[in-house]
């Protein structure tokens, strides 16, 4: 287990975790609990109620999580895919209404359980609330940014457009991106809600157009700009 210090250090690497001032960032640390999830398990359902005064804040230590919606055919929707230092689980802390989608580990994981009545107690600073704010102003943003993509842009630019967000972070949305985005064509697939067999051709043809480089379970992005192109077109 990573010391105080050392945790703070690595949270602090997310951009908005990093953005907080010191005085908030040391009191969600000390304030949450850790737990330890297996490959697979939900930290919760969609659906699930969360009680007046419980609940937590989440902040993944460690691993990454899936964030998905399930059909009662057993369709699943992958919304978003978080990385170590993001935060998230706010939103039935703030409408008091049940959790809006499954969180899942995707292999084993650490989380920091930010208890209901500590951050309560945070949104009453003002530079805690304001960052929550900030939060779902961006989470917002990307949500029209989805809706719009769904229904103006063409397969080809919606895949190239989710690969850049990937490179970024996804929910990370860090300012530095990365050529290899560790993500499967499986799980690609599922943000897009398209075909496996859709994908695999959109891929052969940004491969074959230069911004991409296939590898067994890895998309390497050959080209930032070439895939910049492709995501504006309609």
């Amino acid at each position: 287990m990573k010391s105080t210090l050392e945790l703070l250090a690595a949270m602090s690497a997310n951009p908005w975790f990093g953005a907080l001032p010191l005085r908030e960032r040391r009191a969600m640390l000390a304030g949450s609990e850790l737990q330890r999830l297996r490959p697979g398990e939900m930290l919760f359902r969609q659906g699930d109620k969360v009680p007046l005064g419980q609940g937590a804040f989440y902040g993944l230590a460690q691993g990454r999580f899936k964030i998905s919606s399930l059909r009662e055919d057993g369709k699943e929707a992958i919304l978003a895919v978080l990385e170590a230092g993001n935060w998230f689980g706010e939103i039935s802390l703030i409408d008091q209404q049940p959790r809006t989608h499954d969180a899942t580990a995707l292999g084993p994981a650490e989380v920091l359980a930010l208890p209901r009545a500590a951050f309560d107690e945070l949104m009453r600073r003002h530079a805690f609330s304001q960052a929550i704010c900030r939060m779902l102003a961006a989470r917002t943003r990307s949500l029209y940014g989805m809706v719009e993509d769904a229904t103006l842009r063409s397969t080809r630019a919606r895949v190239a457009r989710r690969l850049l967000l990937l490179a970024r972070g996804d929910a990370t949305q860090s300012v530095d991106s990365r050529a290899v985005v560790p993500v499967s064509q499986e799980a690609l697939a599922m943000m897009l809600g398209i075909t496996r067999q859709t994908l695999s051709k959109e891929l052969k043809a940004l491969v074959q157009g230069g911004a991409l480089v296939l590898g067994y379970g890895r998309i390497e992005i050959a080209s930032a700009p070439a895939l910049e192109k492709l995501g504006s077109a309609s």
